[in-house]
C-alpha cells in the first residue's frame, strides 16, 4: 500500500475490524462464514417458546476442531451447565462470534497488528487510518482493479527509447496486445513489471510510467524485461507475424513469469 503495489488479496472483514479496534457483529461475519452466520441467525430468529423448551439443546460452549480432534471450549466459566434460552440467546451468539473470530486467533492477529503498527506509526495514527478508510476502499488499495486492462490506458502511460510511436514495431506491438485475451494481458503486465494487478486508477496509479526499449539482440530472441524499471526490451522484429509469435510465447501463463531480468 505504501509503495502503490497491489498484491491481489483482500482482508476478511472480521480481520479488518479487529485491526481497526471495532467490535464484530453478526452481519460482519456473513461473508466470512455463511454457514456459521446462518446458524446464528436461526437461533436468534427462532420462536422464543420453542427455544425455552430446550429444543436446541445448547449450552454456553463452542465445539471446535483442533489437530484433527474435536474440543469443547466453554464460553465462560461453567458455561457447559448453562442452557441457552430466549433471554440469553443474544449473549450466546455474541460470545460464539467473539470466540470464533477473535479469541481463537488473537495471538496471530496481535502479531500482524504489531507489524502493521510498526509501519503505520503510533496507535493514534493507526486508528486515524481506519477511521478515514472504508473497508471496501482498503481492499481496493490492497487488491487492485478487477477491470480488464485497457490498451488505450496502457499506451497513454508508455514511453519509448530507441523506438518512436510511429515505428512499425510499436504499431504491431499494440495491435497484438489489443488482440490478446484478458489473461494474456495480465501475464504480459507481470512479465513487464512483476505486477499482477493494477491500482484502481489503472496505469495512472502506478509509481512510474512504463517503457519500451529497442534492443540490439538477435531477432531470433524473445523480449526481455527489467521489471524494477517497468521496462520491456525487444529487437526490431521484421514483421507482425514474427512479433506475434514472440509475444505469444512470453504470454503463456506457465512460462511468462520465467522470463525477464529482475
Amino acid at each position: 500500500m505504501m509503495h502503490k503495489i497491489q498484491v491481489g488479496i483482500m482482508f476478511d472483514r472480521t480481520f479488518f475490524l479487529q485491526l481497526a479496534g471495532i467490535d464484530i457483529s453478526l452481519e460482519d461475519i456473513k461473508d466470512a462464514d455463511p454457514y456459521f452466520y446462518s446458524s446464528c441467525k436461526q437461533i436468534l430468529d427462532m420462536d422464543p417458546f420453542i427455544v425455552d423448551q430446550d429444543a436446541l439443546g445448547l449450552t454456553f460452549v463452542h465445539e471446535i476442531e483442533e489437530l484433527g480432534s474435536m474440543k469443547v471450549v466453554e464460553l465462560f466459566t461453567d458455561g457447559k451447565n448453562i442452557a441457552v434460552n430466549s433471554r440469553n440467546r443474544k449473549e450466546y451468539v455474541e460470545l460464539l462470534i467473539q470466540h470464533r473470530f477473535v479469541t481463537s486467533v488473537s495471538k496471530q492477529v496481535a502479531k500482524f497488528a504489531k507489524g502493521f503498527a510498526d509501519i503505520v506509526g503510533d496507535e493514534k495514527i493507526q486508528k486515524l487510518v481506519f477511521m478515514t478508510l472504508e473497508f471496501e476502499d482498503h481492499d481496493g488499495l490492497l487488491y487492485g482493479s478487477e477491470n480488464i486492462i485497457s490498451v488505450d490506458d496502457w499506451k497513454a502511460h508508455t514511453e519509448y527509447n530507441g523506438y518512436t510511436e510511429t515505428d512499425p514495431q510499436i504499431y504491431w506491438f499494440w495491435e497484438i496486445v489489443g488482440e490478446m485475451t484478458a489473461e494474456q494481458r495480465k501475464v504480459l503486465l507481470f512479465f513487464w513489471t512483476s505486477l499482477k494487478h493494477l491500482p484502481v486508477e489503472g496505469f495512472g496509479g502506478l509509481a512510474s510510467k512504463l517503457y519500451i526499449y529497442k534492443s540490439n539482440d538477435s531477432i531470433d530472441l524473445l523480449p526481455s524485461s527489467h521489471t524494477c524499471f517497468y521496462r520491456i526490451c525487444f529487437p526490431s522484429y521484421p514483421s507482425l507475424e514474427v512479433m506475434r509469435q514472440r509475444l505469444n510465447i512470453i504470454t503463456q501463463d506457465h512460462v511468462g513469469c520465467g522470463f525477464g531480468t529482475w
